[in-house]
This record gives C-alpha cells, sequence and structure tokens, in this order.
C-alpha cells in the first residue's frame, strides 16, 4: 500500500505501518498495491467528510472506491484511497484505551473493508464480524 503523510500535527513511523498494511492485505488476500493511505489534516478530513458524506465534522477515517461494488469484487484490481487524520485517530486512541499506532492500524484495516464493499452503517453486524475476526489474526485485540 502507498502512503503518503500529507499532515505534520502527529509524529507517524510509517514503516510499522507500512508492514501492517502489507499484511492486513495478505490476511484479506490483497494484492500489496491495492490501495493508497494518506495521512491528513482535521482540516482536510472535515472538508472530505462534509463534501462526500455531508457531515460537518473531522472523522478518524474516510474511503473512496475506484471501481464500482461489482468491480471491486476482483481483489487484484486497484480498491481505491483511505484517509486517516492522526490527530482525530490519537483522541479515539485515548478514548478506547490504545495506542495510537494500535488504533491507526485498526482504521487501516477498517478502510480496506469499506474499499471491499462492507458497510457497518447497512450490513446489520457483518462488518463489524468480520473486522473483530481480522482484529484478533492480525494481533490487535486479544
Amino acid at each position: 500500500m502507498t502512503i503518503l503523510n500529507n499532515q505534520k500535527k502527529v509524529r507517524l513511523a510509517l514503516r510499522p505501518l507500512e508492514q501492517f498494511s502489507e499484511r492486513a492485505c495478505r490476511a484479506l488476500r490483497l494484492k500489496p498495491q491495492c490501495a493508497a493511505l494518506a495521512f491528513v489534516t482535521d482540516t482536510e478530513i472535515a472538508r472530505l467528510n462534509k463534501t462526500y458524506r455531508k457531515k460537518n465534522s473531522p472523522t478518524d477515517v474516510l474511503s473512496f472506491p475506484a471501481q464500482s461494488f461489482a468491480k471491486r469484487l476482483n481483489r487484484n484490481k486497484f480498491l481505491g484511497d483511505i484517509a486517516i487524520a492522526p490527530a482525530v485517530a490519537r483522541r479515539y486512541a485515548r478514548k478506547n484505551g490504545r495506542s495510537l499506532p494500535t488504533e491507526i492500524c485498526v482504521l487501516i484495516l477498517h478502510g480496506l473493508l469499506h474499499l471491499l464493499g462492507y458497510d457497518h452503517e447497512t450490513d446489520r453486524g457483518q462488518m463489524d464480524r468480520v473486522e473483530h475476526k481480522l482484529r484478533r489474526k492480525l494481533g490487535l485485540e486479544s
């Protein structure tokens, strides 16, 4: 996964996040370059959230599929982009009792699942079940 750090507020160790992304892609049977990830500012994620979801606030992660749902079923194609706001993630990490690196790994996994077509707002818990199983498998929770 290509990772860009377009923010300076939160210091990030990118190599461990790249390694986790590779493991997550393998666990999902995806090619390593299946998605691009950008770390963005609170302001940028709030703008994206307002533009694409009509929600006027920052959020921790957004996913932008590159293909229609039917085409996303082909796991060999580029799936899309993920934007993560590390400053928001840091607030959620504190609230959830997790480290920032763990929280960001959870968000990477969450974003990948959205790119694969999962939607926790409409799927009656299916995405949550898959995500928790993968979190355990990838060592993000016991």
